[in-house]
């Protein structure tokens, strides 16, 4: 079966109630952009498709645009029945890269959202984890919460696969690597679906309900592990299409497996307190506190610190499966900590007294 047609399946499918209060990417919009640049669609065609309207509905007001060639200038020539052979189609690169970015911020932005809340919820308690039970009926909020998760990773995973796919006709009927670059491109935006930190806090959501009493209830995707008995500790799962995705789970900068894992504006993951000596401030500040202008010590990006956010589900497995080195680094952090909270007042009371 052709991706399409499963990606349309999947649209339809069991997850359609999910998928109603989500955007996803219009696989056959986008690869209908595509067709107009093919061979046959130019030989076949005759005066008649282009004079009834065969181009992009997104044109200017004053010209219609056939793959990079204005209306009234369309070559006779053998040439212009070959596959579009520009790198830079007009049509293409004005619209199809246009509505794919404007279409994947709106798949991370959802998906960001429902998973913050979905994790935020099964580390609740009191009276916000009441309000999930009622709004399920006093249902098994377990249950639904492992359910909710499934959707998420679902989504996720044929989003980016949809996007794959798509990326990859655009460079076979170009002849080009522009759908290639458009990836790095994504990555540099920060809307890279299967680098998403909350991805990963999925991930350990699902090793740590597996871990739970409640692990009989089915799992949120197959094949999803841990191992930290490794030099490098990573996680990994296999999503649909077979790929494979693996995180490791050491801080790139005390070399250590993370501790209070953060997750920088780019993806990068890193114990707290080392991503806060990153960015040179003090760790009682937190890591809104850095300046704007800081780095992010792995790829160098600005701007990174001011959209962090805390691992809360992946230091729960870390402290699960390292139970002996959690409580040692905790320990090494708090005192640190205090030293820190000292040396602030201090400065602070002088800074008071005139001193």
């Amino acid at each position: 079966m052709k991706f399409g047609e499963r990606f349309s399946e999947y649209l339809h499918g069991e997850d359609e109630h999910f998928l109603d209060k989500c955007s996803h990417l219009e696989y056959k919009r986008l690869k209908k952009v595509l067709k107009k640049c093919r061979v046959g669609y130019l030989r076949d065609g005759t005066a008649s498709d282009f004079e009834g309207g065969f181009y992009c509905s997104e044109t200017t007001e004053n010209e219609d645009v056939i793959c990079g060639k204005t209306a009234g200038g369309i070559s006779k020539s053998s040439d212009s029945f070959s596959t579009c052979s520009s790198e830079t189609c007009a049509v293409c690169d004005r619209i199809f890269f246009y509505e794919l970015t404007k279409e994947v911020s709106s798949i991370v932005g959802c998906f960001s959202s429902r998973a913050r809340r979905l994790l935020d919820l099964h580390l609740a308690s009191g009276f916000q984890r009441y309000l999930w039970r009622v709004k399920h009926f006093f249902a098994d909020d377990h249950e639904a919460m492992i359910r909710e998760g499934r959707h998420l990773v679902n989504y996720v995973a044929m989003n980016a696969i949809a996007i794959r796919k798509i990326l990859k006709k655009y460079d076979k009927v170009h002849s080009s690597v522009n759908g290639r670059n458009f990836k790095t491109k994504l990555q540099a935006k920060h809307i890279e679906l299967l680098k998403s930190p909350w991805l990963i806090e999925l991930i350990a959501f699902q090793i740590n309900t597996t871990d739970s009493e409640n692990g009989h209830i089915s799992e949120i995707f197959p094949e999803c592990s841990c191992d930290f008995t490794a030099n490098d500790p990573f996680i990994t799962c296999t999503l649909p299409d077979s790929v494979k995705l693996e995180f490791s789970l050491t801080c790139p900068i005390c070399l250590d497996t993370v501790f209070d894992p953060v997750a920088l504006g780019c993806g990068h993951v890193f114990c707290n307190s080392c991503a806060c000596t990153g960015a040179s401030i003090p760790t009682i500040e937190g890591l809104k506190a850095a300046n704007q202008h800081a780095r992010c010590p792995i790829c160098r990006q600005m701007g990174v610190y001011a959209d962090s956010i805390h691992l809360p589900e992946l230091g729960l497995l870390v402290k699960k499966r390292c139970r002996g080195y959690w409580k040692e680094r905790l320990h090494t952090e708090r005192a640190e900590r205090v030293k820190q909270a000292k040396e602030h007042w201090d400065l602070q009371s002088r800074f008071v007294l005139g001193f």
